[in-house]
């Protein structure tokens, strides 16, 4: 930036430097995506389409920004990790949160029309963004827990409410009303012996959420010089539906939470 007599306005930016060795998280939250479904009448009680093109706009932050070790989405949110060691826009809360939220909310738009193909985008959808410091495993994985555990919760009762209203006639304050106080086996109860429905059968995709990790992934294309097919494995971005509560998951993915041992600098 050049020198002037203007630069002095410099001086009323705040630093906002995230704590050095903490784990930190971005999430993203849809603002009024409750109007924003009814809008574009998503599916009840799920929208395959919607969690889809989350899940790639998701797949394309990761993409392009190579610091984040994993995602984990449900509903209108999502989470990126970024670990300890990384000194990504030298750890700048703003510039991380803002970057972040931009090409996902880009993403969105950019590739609406291939997930939802007989639905043309009404206006812009929009999301926030935060960033937040984790000091230690114990306690990102607790945080992950507890956005998967939120999902669980969320999942059940909109299936249960969406049966009571769909399959048994009731208006939505009805079905609001007879959910009030319940608890989980009560729910569970609701749709397996009015509706034949077991929960536990339902695609794993609604119940536990969506986790992008960075899975070993062939990948073939031609040499320009050669013409032969060359295969290299590569690390892409990949969304699985696994339980991430339960010590399973990070016992198959150890790389996860290990220290990295190179720092990527980002200007």
């Amino acid at each position: 930036m050049a020198n002037s007599k203007y630069e002095y306005v410099r001086h009323f930016e705040l630093a906002d430097s995230l704590l050095p060795s903490t784990w930190l998280v971005v999430r993203i939250d849809g603002r009024g995506f409750h109007r924003f479904s009814q809008s574009h009448n998503f599916q009840k009680p799920n929208d395959r389409r919607s969690i889809e093109l989350m899940n790639r706009c998701a797949i394309e932050v990761m993409k392009d920004i190579k610091d984040i070790i994993l995602a984990y989405g449900e509903s209108d949110e999502y989470s990126f990790i970024i670990p300890k060691t990384s000194n990504l826009y030298s750890r700048r809360a703003s510039k991380i949160s803002s970057t972040v939220v931009s090409l996902f909310a880009s993403n969105f738009v950019m590739h609406w029309s291939e997930y939802f193909r007989e639905d043309q985008l009404l206006y812009a959808p929009c999301f926030d963004s935060r960033t937040v410091c984790y000091p230690n495993d114990k306690i990102l994985r607790d945080y992950l827990s507890w956005r998967q555990a939120d999902c669980h919760i969320n999942n059940l009762f909109n299936t249960t409410f969406w049966a009571l209203v769909l399959k048994g006639g009731m208006t939505e304050i009805e079905a609001e009303n007879k959910l009030k106080g319940t608890l989980s086996k009560d729910k569970n109860e609701i749709l397996f012996t009015q509706y034949d429905i077991n929960y536990n059968n339902i695609d794993a995709i609604y119940r536990k959420g969506s986790t992008i990790i960075r899975k070993k992934t062939e990948v073939s294309t031609i040499s320009p010089r050669s013409g032969e097919l060359i295969t290299r494995t590569k690390l892409i971005p990949t969304a699985v539906y696994d339980d991430i509560i339960g010590q399973e998951f990070w016992d198959a993915h150890p790389e996860l939470l290990e220290e990295k041992k190179k720092n990527n600098n980002h200007a």
